[in-house]
């Protein structure tokens, strides 16, 4: 049986190294006869992460890597660890030590019984994380169950145990526009949720912005949900309705009283808020046929400028050190 560990890594020269000997540790508690093979993922990093991977790889033939020409994003990152994967069961975790490596043998117990092709994890709190950023994360979670048909658990986390159908059958779907955590909840499979508490990054600050998660947010709801295009549908509808109602009162009012229109301020802030939706509706249009440019387009995912995936392995197991 093999094993694959996916890492995808973007400036995280402080964390390669305590990463892998935390999973050498971690090597020693799972089966004897499962051979294991650590991916790191390298995404156009401008420090010296790539220089610490490949240090490692020279000294343990059991660490592949894979560098990126620039910076694709942890997407294309998590689509060419799978890609390069040649376990029968992969699991999938960031280099920063907030997924914690400990749960692998678990993980790998209950998938083996193979009652499950996916334990996934989940956060069971938001310690230490910005009150407004865990306000808008548990907003989005409940938007997203509430227009999407696919239904994403609170505090997913990337950090994924899965079997090798289940690997191959998300390979399949080849859209350039990725939402993975929508991705492995649409490929259905059954699954099984283990929660850990929050922790801390080993070494170094998160890459994620509240811009940068404000639109992973959004590509989320477009890649899953055709809602936002009805509600804009629905408020032109609407509009509509209440320009035709006004038209006929004030023909009416101008026929019966013979009032002069007047208020030319409430016309302005009215052609403003009328204005501001459209713009608003076409921006949400935009966002759906900008997808559709990106798909014809057949742009591949990511450029690889370096790897040793593919090359022959020698005694894999045995330079584990377990």
């Amino acid at each position: 049986m093999k094993l694959s560990v996916v890492t995808p890594c973007y400036n995280e020269e402080s964390n390669i190294v305590p990463f892998f000997d935390e999973i050498c540790s971690v090597s020693k508690s799972i089966p004897e006869d499962t051979v294991l093979e650590l991916i790191y993922v390298d995404d156009g990093s401008s420090d010296k992460t790539f220089e610490k991977i490949h240090e490692l790889a020279l000294k343990n033939d059991w660490v592949k890597y894979i560098q990126f020409s620039r910076n694709f994003g942890k997407e294309a990152a998590m689509l060419a660890g799978l890609e390069a994967a040649s376990g029968d069961y992969i699991v999938m975790l960031d280099a920063d030590l907030q997924d914690p490596p400990s749960l692998i043998p678990e993980m790998l117990d209950l998938i083996k019984t193979g009652e499950y092709d996916r334990i996934a994890t989940k956060r069971s709190d938001r310690k230490g994380e910005p009150p407004i950023r865990s306000f808008f994360a548990r907003m989005f979670y409940k938007l997203i169950n509430k227009i999407s048909d696919v239904k994403i658990v609170d505090g997913a986390r990337d950090f994924s145990m899965m079997s090798r159908r289940m690997v191959n059958s998300i390979l399949s779907l080849k859209e350039r526009t990725r939402f993975t955590k929508g991705i492995f909840e649409w490929a259905g499979y059954r699954t099984y949720w283990l929660s850990f508490s929050n922790n801390a990054r080993n070494e170094g600050s998160s890459k994620w912005s509240f811009f940068k998660l404000l639109r992973y947010s959004i590509e989320g709801i477009v890649s899953f949900s055709s809602m936002p295009l009805v509600i804009s549908s629905l408020i032109g509808i609407f509009l509509f309705a209440l320009s035709f109602i006004m038209i006929i009162f004030i023909i009416l009012r101008k026929a019966i009283f013979g009032d002069p229109v007047a208020g030319w301020p409430s016309l302005v802030c009215i052609i403003l808020f009328v204005s501001g939706l459209q713009q608003m509706c076409i921006g949400v249009l935009g966002s759906y046929l900008s997808r559709i440019f990106i798909e014809t387009k057949q742009r591949p995912m990511y450029v690889v400028m370096e790897s040793n995936v593919g090359q022959e392995d020698r005694n894999v197991s045995d330079n584990i050190g377990r």
